[in-house]
């Protein structure tokens, strides 16, 4: 794998992690907020958009991108509110390890694929990491990380949504993968309009003091998506998926060092197992 491919990969860990720690750090939150954040996502989308947009066929874009944008307005607002409920450390293991395992499920149940050894063998390990991390702490634990391990897991399901729709889109529907980013942050930005719109005094507030966090999360959440959209023009998906999901042990390891918060041994070991779990999904 040349140095150029894991560069990439890890700026897509690295800056997925980075994003998903600093909502937690200033608990900016709500659809205001995701409303700021498609917008800048947008603006810092559109320059690849237009670089590597090949043909649009109008229609599938706005279907693709307007799904899209439902899902992955439904995927923020209940990750906001994960970090707000619960620890990093829980929360964002269980939605990524949850989200790849919820997708196969939906694959082999709806979709009448038949995953090989290596993809169910996978999908135990990941329930597996996901029962060290909601178990840690022995039953004390277990009811103060209730809120964070229903929020993840809800947050896996919106996930997996937007993971096979996406997939949907650009397969079947051949939406270039950076437009469909371009059409999904676009229609999160038409679709909480409304809201901004008929809150002017609530949304000058969320500009003042959150304008910074947008555009944090406005510029590293789709600069991650497109690190590792490059990467898989330069390696294979199979080496370049399970890379990316080493954020997963960055986020757990920032939970103890930043937050502070309790078992870290536990949940790094089941964010570790959750990490194994999703590279044989991947593979």
């Amino acid at each position: 794998m040349s140095p150029a491919v894991i560069a990439l990969i890890a700026l897509g860990a690295v800056t997925h992690a980075s994003w998903n720690l600093w909502i937690k750090r200033t608990g900016a939150g709500g659809p205001l907020f995701v409303w700021l954040t498609a917008v800048v996502a947008s603006v810092c989308v559109l320059p690849f958009a237009i670089l590597l947009h090949g043909d649009i066929r109008w229609n599938d874009l706005l279907l693709a991108g307007g799904v899209s944008a439902v899902l992955h307005i439904a995927y923020f607002l209940l990750l906001q509110r994960g970090y707000r409920a619960g620890d990093v450390s829980v929360v964002y293991p269980l939605a990524r390890g949850s989200g790849p395992l919820i997708t196969v499920i939906v694959a082999v149940a709806v979709l009448g694929e038949r995953p090989g050894l290596q993809a169910l063998v996978g999908a135990g390990v990941v329930i597996a990491g996901v029962m060290v991390i909601g178990f840690a702490g022995g039953r004390q634990g277990m009811r103060a990380a209730g809120p964070g391990v229903a929020y993840g897991l809800l947050t896996g399901c919106t996930i997996a949504a937007y993971t096979l729709w996406d997939a949907h889109a650009v397969t079947t529907l051949a939406v270039a993968p950076v437009v469909l980013s371009l059409g999904s942050t676009v229609g999160q930005a038409v679709l909480l309009a409304p809201a901004a719109i008929a809150r002017p005094a609530r949304l000058r507030e969320m500009v003042r003091m959150h304008w910074r966090d947008a555009l944090v999360v406005g510029i590293l959440s789709p600069l991650s998506y497109i690190s590792i959209l490059f990467a898989m023009t330069m390696a294979p998906v199979s080496v370049v998926a399970p890379g990316r999901e080493v954020s997963v042990v960055l986020v757990g390891l920032a939970g103890w060092l930043l937050f502070r918060e309790p078992h870290p041994v536990q949940r790094l070991l089941g964010a570790g197992t959750v990490l194994v779990g999703v590279a044989l999904l991947a593979l």
